[in-house]
């Protein structure tokens, strides 16, 4: 692979402009390179030496010795860098071209130099920048520390006296009880078991406590009343469980953070020498030795602080959480990319051909049986469409978000860290077409089967085994979904079934972007909800024959079919009410407005659908039109981040990760039809060919289009924010919360690294 591929596949997707251009250097070099075939007409003379100088065997030993020969030969420098300080004491590089070449390209050399200081200068500040949060959160993360050691030998020695502690531990046993020293630069405290050493140990749970959120109904209602107290240290085995899982994730995750500063580092190096190679090669004028000691000896080059960082944690780490086994230790720290399976691309090709083969089947019986042209066949297709168009419409959602997937990672969008994913445990497109594919096989096969079971349509015999089949084909689908084994992706299930809970409970919850992304999700799952009350009604009441005419002549399958279908807007406009309250940002209150003109124009739509009457369309063509407008801008505006006036790319933003524009312009005009198409619903047009409820799953299916639309560009402008702000990492919280802060200031004097300039 060449260098300046892996150079781009290993950038952090938010960091990307924090690099060195590569490229762009890359095209000053060719404009020399230009300038020099329109200055020096080649010869033959000319060529044919050029030729015999690319197969010369030894012109890599002839370079290597100009360049050892030049090194120490002052009138061969061509350039001079020049370091001076600028504000806050930052070191900055000035290059100047000594001898230049009109015949090489005078102008365009110096540009060359002059952005390669620019790249060299923007590099070492954000470095910097960097390397001195990662010395703050090492200290953070020393202090808490320090309190699990002192919190984990209080527990130990619980049964205890305070003054006896010292006298009754075993030195053996305190291997791991060691007070932390994330940089190790003035050794390990030394465990002597006297009293003094372990009181001076133990006094730092006087100044700490259990940091605890708001989370869950009752804390929630506690804080509002005002009764939401920090809880103090119970120093119970329990608690000291908890804490230490907490602060394994922090040292995780800041590890993570370290790795990536370290490769960030080791790639603009290996950048910039790759580069001034290039300058040599296309000019033959030796400068590369030169700017690459400066290079070397910038904050870039010569700074260790990440490096000692890491063997830090790793030895804190493995030492204090995995009794100093490395092995098991390093596992969580360094944990195995995923492996694309060759099983998955089979299945999913198997289960993918054989739901074509199978909906194929269903059409051809349907058509050759005539069974749409009988009275009790017409009722019959009509109950199992509304049984199994449940799993239409999460198969069509799934392969939606397998799309988005592929996509996202096509363009890099950094969606793992986005939705909070544990590392390692995300699907990746394959895996989640494989499910959908799956999922399409089992409910196309019952039908199929149901079909031909009742072949006869003898719909006198209410307890026909047959009629049970799309129950147990649900009842099989929940039973994977909530099943506790390790089995079936069970950690994206598990992070699934978190996230619809924390939807439930809204506003209860702190909103994150995976529940409110989710909750978005449902609002484009109405009649799929909706399907699995006609499940509920259709086996509890028994409505084998007249199933959906039957189901709607209760007054309460009546009433939950309104609830049902204002939930997941109800859910969302939760969700925003308690981002206002946290965030005190006015957005989330015209984001809430949203889903109560959604609320508002699904409940009249709903009555005029039960009710019928002019004045019930009238009304409920005026909502439905109002809060699609409302939506349609709210969409394509503040969740895609187009239409902006002043964007240097027409009517878009300025900045896009598909090169081709008229993807974004093609996606806009979609979403608005899509939107539009909404209001099918209410005008209920005559479409020949189809009938009503055919009708309004196809609308519902166009909806979980235009939703999986909508994901990839609501990602693309989430990840282009978090690239503005280099966001590259989730903020992990604490187990602790310290208090008397002037007595613990002295604890971050070990990290006063030296910066070399």
């Amino acid at each position: 692979m060449k260098f300046g591929k892996d150079y781009k596949r290993q950038m952090v997707p938010e960091w990307v402009e924090a690099y060195m251009d590569y490229n762009g250097l890359k095209k000053i070099l060719r404009e020399i390179r230009l300038s020099q075939a329109q200055k020096l007409p080649p010869t033959p003379l000319r060529t044919l030496q050029q030729r015999f100088s690319m197969y010369s065997p030894f012109r890599g030993v002839e370079v290597e010795a100009r360049n050892q020969k030049r090194e120490g030969d002052i009138e061969d420098q061509i350039i001079q860098v020049s370091p001076f300080v600028g504000e806050s004491n930052i070191t900055f590089y000035r290059t100047r071209l000594l001898f230049p070449s009109e015949e090489i390209g005078g102008e365009d050399e110096v540009k060359f130099f002059k952005k390669l200081d620019q790249e060299l200068n923007k590099v070492n500040a954000f470095y910097r920048d960097k390397v001195d949060e990662v010395v703050k959160e090492a200290a953070e993360l020393k202090k808490q520390l320090e309190a699990c050691i002192a919190l984990r030998i209080k527990v130990q020695n619980s049964g205890i006296k305070e003054s006896d502690t010292a006298v009754a531990m075993d030195p053996k046993t305190t291997t791991n009880q060691e007070a932390p020293s994330i940089n190790n630069t003035g050794g390990d405290r030394n465990n002597t078991g006297s009293r003094n050493d372990e009181s001076d140990v133990l006094k730092v749970l006087n100044h700490v406590k259990i940091n605890t959120t708001l989370q869950g109904p009752l804390s929630m209602i506690r804080g509002i009343l005002g009764d939401f107290k920090e809880k103090a240290l119970s120093f119970s085995k329990e608690e000291l469980k908890l804490v230490e899982e907490k602060l394994k994730i922090a040292f995780t995750e800041f590890y993570q953070k370290l790795r990536l500063l370290k490769n960030y580092s080791f790639m603009n190096l290996s950048a910039f020498a790759k580069i001034m190679k290039k300058y040599e090669k296309t000019t033959s004028r030796y400068a590369a030795r030169s700017y690459m000691k400066i290079v070397d000896k910038s904050y870039l080059g010569s700074c260790d602080v990440v490096t000692k960082l890491i063997e830090d944690v790793e030895h804190m780490f493995v030492k204090h959480f995995f009794n100093a086994n490395r092995r098991e230790g390093m596992k969580p720290l360094r944990p195995r990319k995923r492996r694309e399976k060759h099983s998955v691309s089979f299945l999913s090709g198997l289960f993918s051909g054989c739901s074509i083969a199978l909906a194929i089947a269903i059409i051809l019986m349907v058509r050759a049986r005539k069974i749409l042209e009988k009275e009790k066949g017409s009722v019959y297709m009509e109950n199992m469409f509304g049984l199994y168009s449940l799993f239409l419409f999460i198969v069509l959602h799934m392969l939606m978000y397998a799309a988005d997937i592929y996509f996202w990672k096509r363009y890099r969008v950094n969606y793992p860290f986005i939705f909070n994913f544990k590392q390692g445990t995300e699907q990746g497109y394959r895996e989640v077409f494989l499910l959908g594919a799956g999922l399409a096989v089992l409910s196309l096969s019952s039908f199929l089967a149901n079909f031909d079971m009742l072949i006869g349509l003898t719909t006198e015999n209410d307890h026909s085994p047959a009629k049970f089949i799309p129950l147990i084909v649900l009842l099989v689908f929940l039973g994977i979904t909530f099943c506790p084994f390790n089995i079936i992706y069970r950690s994206s299930r598990y992070f699934l079934i978190q996230c619809l809970f924390r939807c439930i409970c809204a506003p209860f919850y702190e909103v994150t972007l995976p529940d409110f992304f989710l909750a978005d999700q449902l609002t484009s799952q109405v009649q799929a909800i909706r399907s699995i009350e006609f499940y509920i009604c259709y086996y509890i009441h028994k409505g084998f024959p007249e199933g959906q005419s039957k189901c709607h002549s209760y007054g309460v399958y009546n009433a939950f079919y309104f609830v049902v279908a204002i939930i997941p807007y109800w859910i969302r406009c939760f969700q925003c009410l308690r981002r206002l309250v946290q965030e005190r940002d006015s957005i989330h209150a015209y984001n809430a407005m949203k889903y109560l003109m959604a609320v508002v124009a699904v409940v009249i739509r709903t009555l005029y659908e039960l009710k019928s009457g002019t004045a019930w369309l009238v009304l409920a063509l005026l909502s439905s039109a109002m809060a699609v407008a409302y939506n349609t801008y709210w969409d394509i505006v503040i969740d895609w981040g187009l239409l902006r006036r002043n964007s240097k790319n027409y009517l878009l933003r300025n900045r896009l990760l598909v090169s081709h524009k008229s993807v974004y312009y093609i996606a806009m005009v979609v979403n608005v039809l899509l939107r539009v198409a909404w209001l099918q619903l209410v005008l209920e047009f005559n479409i020949k060919g189809l009938r009503k409820t055919a009708l309004s799953t196809t609308m519902s299916c166009l909806e979980i289009i235009r939703r999986g639309i909508w994901n990839f560009f609501r990602l693309e402008n989430e990840h282009l924010n978090n690239v503005g702000r280099f966001r590259a990492f989730r903020s992990v919280p604490l187990p602790f919360n310290y208090h008397d802060q002037d007595d613990t200031d002295d604890d971050n004097d070990d990290y006063d690294y030296e910066k070399v300039d």
